[in-house]
């Protein structure tokens, strides 16, 4: 039974209708994504599911008695940080609630809760609104956006809590045993839903099991995470300019396999992955690191910045204490800590921003170097420019990796439209006025960025057009992020700011979280380290045989597989042959017919051993 059902919904603001017909549901235990440009639709669709909007058109209705706790994008909070997440629940009681103390340690830990909530910052606010909804218990979460300012930590452990509990096992932090807390819902209970908008790619992956698509009026809806649904997009990109029938049936039959539920992508049989890698064998690596890193040090030699026992502090406290660190050309470095390590502060020392001046040590910077520089805040610029006009007031077109780009043709990739590149800077959205600031910072042709949170209010899609773009740029990069997936795939290295030094971590973002784990005694909450659903049953008979009969179905399908090729090329040559092709034709449609009883089994199997 779904909780909550839109049937035919239609909304609209003015002329422009953001759902138009959409039909679906929302069933206990359901983990759904949410992704799509800005615009499109995506936050009303929330609040026609939280009932904080009404239709135009069709019907939603409720679960009886269901109850739905919704962040918003933003929150109007007033009064003390302990009343807006504890309300009248005695100290005694939240304090010896394990799970509670989780939630204040993971999002809350350095707010004071008798700090007054108008005196917060925009990120404390918005923490303390998800602590306050998480504390409560709810069938239906709604969220809007909560990874946003979050770091990495408390992105991994918000996906663990997450998981549990869609899972029935009460919304406990990682690591937290059954029986702990007063507060925490009992084994066994009904399994929480969720739906939550999100462009943090990797939190897609670690939490969802389905992705909703929120386009042109439509909801489309497919299986799996983001990579799940990438793959889905893949398919019918290819399926639509693919001229042979052949592959474009196989490539129909491999993307579908692979974007099937959690169980098959974690372990589906080997053959199925060389065949999947097969299909895209000729595509490119994103960026031929060789070839930029020589550019770069051709244009910008051997010196870029190099950073030389520096000290640097905010008021009483030093963020960074005898720092040395060199940023040579090509080099793609990102920057990861807790908040307030002093990121955004290494950053403006390599700008060598006003207000970060130096007090210790030196920061030397290469006479060719053109630095361009990404700031949290938006650049001022004149509100009575339209958003075109503001972008050629830096240049008219732009040299970006081999090919050049208009003003108008790179803020068009970087989501801003033609209709809305006459708009007035003024009337821009905070995501439009992000893009106009990234695109004034491409156009003026740096040979070194630094990309601090590049990823804030930016959409997927144009997430993956900024990844494009530097995957063609010949210079040097440095990225302070939380978004796990981004910097990932844009950086080569990985730095994090520890106990004010700067520790190189050839592991990436995942040594980083062993490290603070390591550190803190805390889970960090990552796709593998978190609750997994086979570990009080690891070691039964059960899981034991069906792991065997697993691994005999990948040998059975393997030759199967194998065999199909075998009479696909035997019907090929034996086209003049009738009485052959019968033959052959009967023979493939048993192979075939064999294949897809075993496949079933298989996910059967695969889905009995991830309970």
């Amino acid at each position: 039974m779904n909780l909550v059902n839109l049937e035919a919904a239609v909304k609209a603001y003015g002329s422009r209708v953001l759902l138009d017909q959409v039909s679906l549901g929302v069933a206990a235990g359901d983990r759904v994504g949410v992704v799509g440009r800005n615009g499109s639709g995506k936050t009303t669709l929330l609040d026609v599911l939280a009932g904080a909007t009404n239709l135009n058109g069709g019907r939603s209705t409720r679960a009886r008695d269901l109850t739905i706790g919704y962040l918003p994008q933003s929150e109007q909070l007033s009064g003390s940080v302990r009343q807006i997440v504890f309300g009248d629940m005695a100290e005694h009681e939240w304090a010896t609630d394990a799970r509670v103390r989780g939630l204040i340690a993971a999002l809350i830990a350095d707010i004071a809760l008798d700090a007054e909530a108008e005196r917060l910052s925009g990120g404390e606010r918005r923490r303390v609104a998800l602590a306050a909804l998480l504390r409560r218990d709810h069938d239906l979460l709604l969220l809007d956006e909560p990874t946003n300012h979050l770091d990495i930590e408390a992105i991994g452990w918000l996906a663990g809590y997450l998981t549990s509990a869609s899972a029935g096992r009460g919304g406990r932090p990682p690591g937290t045993p059954a029986s702990a807390g007063r507060g925490g819902r009992p084994p066994g209970t009904p399994a929480k839903a969720f739906v939550v908008i999100t462009h943090d790619r990797w939190f897609l992956d670690a939490v969802c099991d389905r992705t909703w698509e929120v386009a042109d009026g439509q909801v489309r809806s497919y299986d799996g995470g983001y990579s799940a649904y990438v793959l889905a997009k893949a398919e019918r990109a290819r399926l639509a300019a693919a001229a042979d029938q052949r592959r474009r049936n196989l490539l129909r039959k491999e993307l579908a396999w692979l974007r099937r539920g959690p169980p098959a992508r974690t372990s589906k049989p080997k053959f199925r992955i060389e065949a999947a890698t097969a299909l895209i064998a000729d595509e490119p690596p994103p960026r031929d690191g060789v070839e930029l890193s020589s550019i770069a040090a051709a244009r910008l030699g051997k010196t870029v910045i190099d950073v030389t026992d520096v000290t640097l502090g905010f008021g009483d406290r030093t963020l960074l204490d005898g720092v040395t660190w060199q940023l040579g050309p090509g080099d793609r470095v990102g920057v990861v800590g807790v908040n307030g390590s002093g990121k955004t502060t290494l950053l403006r020392a390599l700008a060598g921003d006003a207000g970060a001046e130096v007090p210790s040590g030196t920061v030397a910077r290469g006479k060719t170097v053109r630095l361009g520089y990404l700031t949290q805040e938006p650049a001022p610029v004149e509100p009575g420019l339209r958003a075109l006009e503001a972008a050629e007031q830096v240049r008219s077109s732009v040299k970006i990796g081999k090919g050049e780009l208009s003003a108008s043709q790179l803020l068009d990739r970087l989501g801003l439209r033609a209709d809305r590149q006459w708009t007035p800077v003024s009337e821009l959205s905070g995501g439009e006025r992000r893009r106009l600031q990234l695109e004034m910072v491409l156009m003026a042709e740096p040979n070194v960025l630094l990309l601090d949170e590049p990823t804030n209010d930016l959409d997927i899609e144009t997430l993956t057009e900024l990844e494009d773009l530097l995957d063609g740029f010949p210079g040097s990069v440095v990225v302070v992020s939380h978004d796990r997936y981004f910097l990932e795939r844009v950086t080569d290295h990985v730095i994090a700011i520890v106990d004010s030094k700067l520790a190189f971590l050839p592991g990436g973002v995942q040594e980083y979280l062993d490290r603070r784990a390591a550190a803190t005694g805390a889970l960090a909450g990552s796709p593998d380290q978190q609750p997994a659903k086979d570990a009080a049953g690891s070691g039964s008979a059960r899981l034991r045989e069906a792991k065997k009969e697993l691994a005999r179905l990948d040998r059975q399908l393997a030759r199967l597989t194998g065999r199909e090729a075998e009479l696909h090329e035997a019907l090929a040559r034996a086209a003049t042959d009738y009485a052959r092709l019968v033959e052959l034709g009967d023979e493939l449609r048993g192979v075939e017919s064999e294949k897809a009883a075993i496949e079933d089994r298989w996910l059967e199997l695969a889905e009995e051993a991830a309970d």
